[in-house]
């Protein structure tokens, strides 16, 4: 494996992900809005690893195994976090929603993958747009402190919302692509 900038800025996501926790949980004044703009900066990286990599030529197996991971892991760890700050049923269906949808999606590719299919499931524009509203209403809602009089904590909720209905927009996307695949008949 050879290190470039492409898998540095992932490796800088899975990085992050500690930081953010233990400034989540940080008693320290100004730890959420750090957290919160540390995720923000992790979340820029995801637009930029894969940009890079294709502009530069950086693109190599590692990066397209460690580029799904990074983003999953700091998704998923950071709603189980808002999840046990926050315990009201409405945030733990959105979260169920999300993480759910990563989990079968990423299975889905996997399958698709060893029958020679994964270019049917190739990220979509719903899936890039799910993306940046879950990477915004993630960290709004880390930040959950006040700015200049607006409930960022509430706007990065509604963000999030919107985030889970393109979640499962976006997932009957996938499955649509791939039905023709799935519901193939394997008997003789």
């Amino acid at each position: 494996m050879k290190l470039n900038l492409a898998i540095l800025l992932t490796l800088f996501r899975i990085a992050a992900i500690p930081i953010v926790v233990v400034l989540f949980y940080s008693q320290l004044e100004h730890a959420r809005p750090i957290a919160a703009i540390l995720f923000g900066i992790a979340a820029v990286t995801d637009l930029l690893d894969g940009w890079v990599a294709r502009r530069f030529n950086q693109t190599s197996k590692f990066g397209e195994f460690l580029d799904p991971v990074a983003d999953k892991l700091m998704v998923a760890i950071v709603l189980v976090m808002l999840v046990q700050d926050n315990p009201r049923w409405f945030v733990d269906i959105i979260a169920m929603i999300i993480i759910g949808r990563e989990i079968t999606i990423s299975a889905l590719r996997e399958w698709m993958a060893t029958i020679g299919e994964r270019a049917n499931v190739k990220v979509s524009m719903a899936g890039k747009i799910k993306t940046v509203l879950q990477m915004f209403g993630i960290g709004f809602m880390v930040y959950q402190n006040e700015f200049l009089g607006f409930d960022i904590y509430g706007i990065g909720f509604i963000l999030l919302v919107a985030a889970a209905a393109m979640t499962v927009w976006s997932m009957f996307v996938y499955l649509r692509a791939a039905w023709p695949y799935i519901s193939l008949d394997s008997e003789p």
